[in-house]
């Protein structure tokens, strides 16, 4: 029996004492004396007990509490349980969960449901004046509730108008935007207005092009997609085959060059203002789509996860979680095609009614100025975020602004560490999740390094496993009885989240078996069921979790996951390379894995480093641009012909172990070029910036 078994044995021992009518308090009192006092005082204060048990006699308790007092001292430690000292933390974090929870529950059990749009519409109504977004790109601005929502409602009006067919918002299906951080504030109004009318929308990552970009439209189900007009290029590549699906291409803009493509923005400015009216969107349910998000799975190109009205609160209530209230200023410089960016960040703000300073991208240099200059209280980071303000040349006034909270993921014990002494005592709030999980961790005590806390209740809660896996084949191990072995505190082990009816997995839109391919059944008794994370991490005595790697063909590098399908699909197309192996390998300093490649010549044709170099330039954004190439004379592959990349992994980009050619990704030459051992200690020094 464990420790928290033996707990739950003594209370159960405890509530039969109190129903007998026996004094409770000697079992109660025992082992409080013991931890506190220790072995020696405590025999001690027994001994002078007996002896002086003629006179205390007539207060003593009953021979049945003493013997529970004993058994009390026999079950349980000598020491402590290590998690037990975080008891009121666990219980005041639960309690927090349920409230939230719910809260969420009776917001969308009315009729019709209160979502997000509705929260946003009383803020409106209450504080209209109010500055809800910072825009600090070019032409910088803010924008109070009142200017949001007439955008939203214009723009609500105009999509009516436009696709008021059955094949239109009518039918409540999802409607994509593909837009750079230069449009921030006319998407989100224009993403406002949708949800007004009860559509989903599909945010598709702006860096994709050709064939990802094709299969992120067609696997959202979108019928139209409204696009940036500085993305005309990437549209135009792949227009013939959108419209050969019968979708609907505009640009967010007042002109368009390009024929079949008509501009929304003479009809946004027309348009009139008058609120939309809420049974549009009557419709709605618990578990209604709300937003595609894209991720990067293990099929190798972007799915896109389904974020329901429900899933959407659970995440913006996350800045309540953390403290955050309608005094403070957050800010953000994360993606909107991120939930990190859009939900915990501009969504959050708006259902709290906090001011959102808007960042078009992340700058070292000018991230504190920013804070500053708009007051800046919460910020929002993925580990490397940190890591580059800490890389920045010191300044005196770096301990001079407001920043009391900074809340993320991906954030290293060292980081953290040099963050705080350089930055001040600012409260760090590490998450872990993702975007189509069912569950996820927030390491609410403030642990260095630690991505999560758990304890007995939440594990009641939100069930979750760590069990042993194969690195060959990335599945958990099984027993005799074809369940799977839970590994041991501290081991590392694959991450399962279990399915319940409060807790679903509803994975992604799009063909069935995408989404059943994440699911593991038989986890701990036949027939249960789990989501499988594909990540690893442990878990120590405390119930803290630390994350170790990433399983699958997924890796992550500059805060997002890289699939090595989709990369390896852009490198075959180059005609010199005939076979293809891309993989993640980790660079001292850096968070994650950068990517690498494993390829092999096409017979009689040559490296060409720049012909490369610009090839993965036009075609993959730059987090997943390689930057290590290993030139091979054949890529080995196991019995069932997959590609074997754990040797490759292990052996890196080391040049002292690898006698195959090496090159590197080189921004200044604009080529691959010959990875030599100074360069090769300049990468590993951090000399050398990836």
């Amino acid at each position: 029996m464990g420790i928290w078994g033996r707990l739950a044995f003594l209370l159960l021992l405890l509530s039969l004492l109190r129903g007998l009518g026996q004094s409770a308090w000697p079992a109660a009192a025992a082992p409080a004396l013991r931890w506190l006092l220790g072995d020696s005082a405590c025999c001690a204060l027994l001994g002078l007990a007996v002896l002086a048990w003629p006179w205390l006699g007539p207060w003593m308790p009953r021979w049945l509490s003493l013997a529970a007092a004993a058994l009390t001292l026999a079950l349980l430690p000598t020491q402590p349980p290590p998690g037990l000292r975080w008891l009121p933390a666990d219980l005041a974090y639960t309690f927090k969960i349920l409230r939230l929870g719910l809260n969420i529950w009776a917001r969308l059990s009315r009729q019709p449901p209160d979502t997000f749009v509705d929260s946003f519409e009383r803020r409106v109504r209450a504080q209209p004046g109010r500055a809800i977004l910072v825009w600090t790109g070019p032409g910088s601005r803010s924008v109070t509730f009142g200017e949001l929502d007439a955008r939203a409602c214009r723009a609500a009006w105009v999509m009516k108008a436009e696709l008021g067919s059955a094949t239109g918002p009518s039918a409540r299906e999802p409607i994509a935007l593909l837009v750079l951080p230069s449009q921030t504030i006319p998407a989100l109004g224009l993403w406002l207005g949708l949800a007004k009318l009860g559509c989903p929308v599909a945010w598709i990552n702006p860096h994709g092009r050709g064939a990802p970009l094709v299969h992120s439209v067609l696997s959202s189900g979108a019928r139209v997609l409204v696009v940036d007009p500085d993305l005309r290029e990437n549209l135009e590549e792949v227009l013939p085959q959108l419209q050969a699906e019968n979708i609907r291409c505009f640009y967010l803009s007042h002109s368009s060059a390009t024929p079949g493509v008509r501009a929304l923005g003479a009809a946004l400015d027309a348009a009139r203002s008058e609120p939309v009216p809420a049974d549009l969107r009557a419709e709605i349910k618990l578990r209604s789509p709300a937003l595609f998000i894209y991720t990067s799975g293990t099929t190798g190109l972007p799915k896109p996860a389904i974020l329901t009205y429900e899933r959407v609160l659970q995440i913006s209530g996350m800045l309540t979680l953390c403290g955050v209230t309608a005094d403070d200023v957050v800010y953000t410089v994360l993606p909107l095609y991120h939930t990190m960016g859009l939900v915990l960040g501009v969504l959050s703000c708006l259902e709290l009614g906090v001011t959102c300073v808007l960042a078009p991208k992340f700058s070292a240099s000018c991230f504190w100025d920013d804070c500053r200059q708009h007051g800046v209280t919460v910020i929002q980071y993925v580990g490397e975020v940190l890591r580059y303000l800490c890389n920045t040349p010191q300044r005196p006034e770096d301990r001079t602004h407001k920043v009391r909270l900074a809340i993320g993921s991906g954030l290293r014990a060292e980081v953290w560490e040099t963050f705080q002494q350089r930055f001040g005592p600012i409260r760090i709030w590490e998450v872990y999740g993702s975007t189509e999980g069912n569950g996820g961790f927030v390491n609410y005590p403030g642990r260095r390094g630690a991505q999560g806390k758990t304890s007995c209740f939440l594990r009641m809660l939100s069930p979750f496993e760590l069990v042993q896996y194969s690195t060959e084949t990335e599945e958990p191990v099984r027993d005799s009885w074809g369940l799977c072995i839970p590994v041991r505190p501290g081991e590392a082990g694959l991450l399962l989240t279990q399915v319940l009816r409060h807790q679903p997995f509803l994975g992604y839109r799009g063909p069935r078996e995408h989404t059943e391919r994440k699911l593991v059944e038989n986890v701990r008794r036949p027939n249960d069921l789990y989501y499988n994370t594909g990540d690893v991490l442990a878990l120590d005595d405390e119930g803290f979790l630390y994350f170790r790697d990433r399983l699958g063909d997924t890796f992550r590098w500059k805060g997002e996951n890289v699939s090595t399908r989709e990369v390896e699909g852009v490198l075959s197309v180059v005609d010199f390379l005939q076979e293809v192996n891309v993989y993640g390998v980790p660079v001292p300093g850096c968070e994650g894995k950068v990517g690498m490649a494993a390829v092999q010549l096409a017979p009689g044709q040559a490296f060409d480093g720049q012909r490369l170099y610009q090839h993965v330039r036009t075609w993959l954004p730059a987090y997943a641009a390689p930057h290590f190439i290993r030139i091979q004379d054949a890529l080995e592959i196991t019995g069932t012909f997959k590609l074997v990349k754990s040797r490759l992994v292990r052996e890196g980009f080391d040049v002292g172990l690898v006698a195959d050619p090496l090159y590197l990704l080189d921004h200044q030459a604009r080529a691959f070029r010959p990875l030599t051992p100074d360069i090769y200690r300049a990468v590993c020094e951090g000399a050398w910036r990836l």
